[in-house]
């Protein structure tokens, strides 16, 4: 079968290989599915990895299959599947618990303490731009048809709704938390789909972007569910309290860490600040006001916490919430895909998209593989 894969280590390495098919029985104990690509998505992590920033092969392997977004349909199931049948359309989570920490041990490999981990297209697993995979039916999401144009984001907000369940899971430390106003930082594809889930949740949502509005889809977007969009040429992190009050809620989706220390001085009171970003280099930050800052913490009982990767609930909870938002703002899920490339051959125009995703037209890019 075709893949697009990189050499770990290699800059600019990617390139369309052929490799052997996979098997359900590659996969132990009868549990194994053979999965079609339909379609698979496209982020920044890809990018990096072919930039031999980071990226692992799997044991005895000398490359990496790419790609850890993705859509497809199920071809066939082994012996002892009996949740999933041929033509099922699924998506595959991405962590796997194969490692020694006790959070893979019960389930949680999200939460692994292990420096080495297990992911799909980025650490010693090999990823989904290939033709064909074959998984575990645990792994495995069963996706409604009537949300399979836009199932391939299910990956990407899947990491938001951990990040809202992780907010929900602390504030338990008050007999009520009833957040209604949050700011999300940044409007890429993560920002938007964060800004989409605290709508669906009936909360005021204010988005933060670098680019002005005029002509900015991201910004459309925004205000098309109800939300506002500000740019922070115009309009600052901390300027913005003066014009909406401070946030119950701050979702970081930038990239850009400094901005941290904005979000964390926007807090209401018992507010909690969701950092979603995984930024390198040694970048420091002069003139932080951190007495401020750290008092404002301790008597105001505020919150700061990360969220990477995710579980099975969080893509089942990504599921209901794609399809409310078809429900709710049908077609403004389709909107944000602004880039389908045909054919796993013509991968170099996905970097292509990837390394000017600063365009105005630029939110998501995927391979449609397969038809549907």
């Amino acid at each position: 079968m075709k893949a697009i894969a990189i050499t770990p280590g290699i800059k600019n390495s990617a390139k369309l290989i052929e490799t052997r098919d996979p098997k359900v029985g590659d996969i132990k104990g009868g549990r194994g599915v053979l999965v079609e690509v339909l379609k698979a998505g496209a982020c920044g992590t890809d990018r990096e990895i072919n930039d031999a920033e980071y990226g692992v092969a799997p044991a005895g392997s000398e490359h990496l299959i790419l790609g850890h977004e993705n859509f497809g349909r199920v071809v066939e199931v082994g012996p002892n599947v009996s949740e999933l049948k041929p033509g099922d359309l699924v998506v595959a989570t991405v962590r796997r618990p194969c490692g020694t920490s006790i959070y893979d041990l019960i389930g949680q490999q999200d939460f692994t303490t292990d420096n080495e981990y297990y992911e799909h297209g980025i650490s010693r697993l090999h990823g989904f731009w290939a033709e064909y995979y074959a998984e575990d039916a645990d792994f495995l999401i069963k996706i409604p048809p009537a949300i399979a144009d836009i199932a391939v984001l299910l990956e990407p907000l899947s990491i938001i709704e951990k990040g809202i369940k992780q907010a929900e899971d602390i504030q338990r430390r008050l007999d009520i938390w009833r957040p209604k106003t949050a700011a999300v930082l940044g409007t890429g594809n993560v920002g938007l789909l964060t800004v989409l889930a605290l709508r669906l949740r009936g909360m005021e949502v204010h988005g933060f972007g670098l680019e002005l509005p005029e002509g900015y889809l991201n910004a459309g977007l925004c205000t098309d569910i109800g939300a506002t969009y500000d740019s922070t040429q115009e309009l600052s992190v901390t300027e913005s309290v003066k014009k909406y009050g401070d946030y119950d809620l701050v979702f970081e989706a930038t990239g850009y860490s400094p901005i941290m220390f904005e979000a964390m001085q926007t807090l209401n009171e018992n507010g909690i600040l969701i950092l979603s970003s995984v930024t390198g280099g040694d970048r420091t930050t002069d003139g932080v006001p951190s007495d401020l800052i750290n008092q404002q913490f301790v008597l105001g009982n505020r919150v700061m916490v990360g969220t990477v990767n995710a579980n099975r609930e969080h893509f089942e909870a990504g599921v209901r919430d794609l399809a409310l938002a078809e429900a709710m703002y049908g077609g403004w899920l389709g909107r944000m895909i602004t880039h389908r490339v045909k054919g796993l051959d013509n991968f170099a125009k996905i970097f292509e998209i990837l390394e000017n995703g600063g365009e105005h037209s630029a939110i998501k890019a995927i391979f449609e593989v397969a038809e549907i």
